[in-house]
């Protein structure tokens, strides 16, 4: 194909059907983002303020895209900063790599990392695309930082990566729609993702299970911890 060709394919696009929508500036409308949408993440910090993330880098070793860097350091036994022996001393985050697959959530063993829904961040330089610690930690009162970067909008911090506390432990039903989570900072335990209602299983047997995981009890989404 010739030059005059190729802009001849370029030029026919002018008329072309438009598939996108209008995006409105200024209006504040935007379209709902799923519950289970993967946005930008945070570090939590326990109901007591102490940060839940140890240091143990596992997020950092499951990353598919490498855009994770942990590095931990021995707690100070007079101010600890997390509760076990050791905590994240260096965590960053690269977003010009990152693909948000979750698997650090699904990895991290205290449940120190979650994403949120907030997507819309734009950097101006590449050193802001490099979240640090200390702007990805939850602030004193459990909140995600709002950076002046971020277009944070309600509701993206609230209903965030709930399938992980939703998860039924070895595939027992009587875990269904119970989290197993610890609290956090601002939010307490939060509400586990819901799984399938009694009223939309068809058929099963009596104290059985419909061949799905699911039981006849559809129990609180605020379980203990199991």
């Amino acid at each position: 194909m010739g030059y005059l060709e190729g802009f001849g394919v370029t030029f026919r696009q002018i008329f072309q059907k438009r598939v996108t929508t209008k995006y409105v500036i200024g209006t504040g409308d935007k379209a709902p983002k799923a519950d289970r949408a993967h946005g930008r993440h945070v570090l939590n910090r326990y109901e007591d303020g102490m940060e839940k993330c140890i240091g143990c880098e596992l997020c950092a070793g499951v990353c598919p895209a490498r855009c994770i860097y942990v590095r931990g350091a021995d707690n100070p036994e007079a101010d600890p900063v997390s509760p076990g022996e050791r905590y994240g001393f260096i965590y960053e985050i690269n977003y010009l790599r990152c693909i948000h697959c979750d698997l650090c959530v699904e990895a991290c063993p205290t449940e120190a990392i979650t994403e949120s829904k907030l997507f819309e961040f734009s950097f101006t330089n590449r050193a802001d695309a490099i979240y640090t610690k200390a702007e990805l930690v939850v602030g004193d009162d459990g909140l995600p930082q709002h950076l002046p970067w971020e277009d944070w909008r309600p509701g993206e911090d609230v209903h965030t990566s709930a399938w992980m506390r939703a998860t039924s432990p070895s595939g027992d039903a009587d875990f269904e729609n119970r989290s197993s989570w610890s609290g956090e900072l601002g939010y307490g335990v939060r509400e586990a993702e819901k799984g399938q209602a009694f009223e939309d299983i068809v058929a099963v047997p009596a104290g059985g299970h419909d061949g799905h995981g699911h039981g006849h009890d559809d129990h609180d989404a605020h379980g203990g911890g199991h």
